[in-house]
């Protein structure tokens, strides 16, 4: 059974121009019909139901893509293949969690000095070449802008 753009928007839960990103981006697909409008599978909610997932855990647009290119579109992945899916993302969370909890270790610490050019902080402030003649926000008076 075939949907339009309509209905697949009003049962996925997105908006019309948000199914055409999608095209456009390869995230879904496609075919029209005589009158050169679009049509879906509706194996296609599905596909949007896992997208929008994706954006909830915080996956980037071109992760996304990325791993959704591992998927057919002729057809309905199959369940092993979602579930390769989902532990590839499980992965990618466990190591994104981790980063997070690194930072609020390492953060708690920098939120009470208030410096962000002490050396510890060149993790949150990489681009700090100020840092190394002095912690704190301000230049160092009477040091050329110049000298890094």
């Amino acid at each position: 059974m075939h949907m339009t753009v309509g209905q697949v928007a009003k049962r996925a839960g997105v908006s019309v121009p948000t199914l055409h990103f999608y095209e456009q981006k390869g995230l879904i697909t496609s075919t029209r019909d005589q009158g050169n409008r679009r049509q879906f599978d509706r194996q296609i909610l599905r596909r949007i139901a896992v997208i929008k997932a994706a954006q909830n855990i915080g996956l980037s647009l071109q992760e996304i893509i990325d791993a959704l290119a591992t998927l057919p579109t002729h057809r309905a992945p199959k369940k092993e293949e979602w579930e390769q899916l989902a532990l590839d993302w499980n992965k990618q969370l466990e190591a994104k969690i981790q980063s997070l909890k690194t930072l609020q270790s390492e953060l708690s610490g920098c939120i009470y000095c208030g410096c962000l050019s002490m050396e510890k902080c060149k993790l949150y402030n990489p681009d700090d070449t100020k840092g190394v003649y002095q912690t704190g926000g301000s230049l160092i008076q009477g040091r050329p802008e110049s000298q890094e």
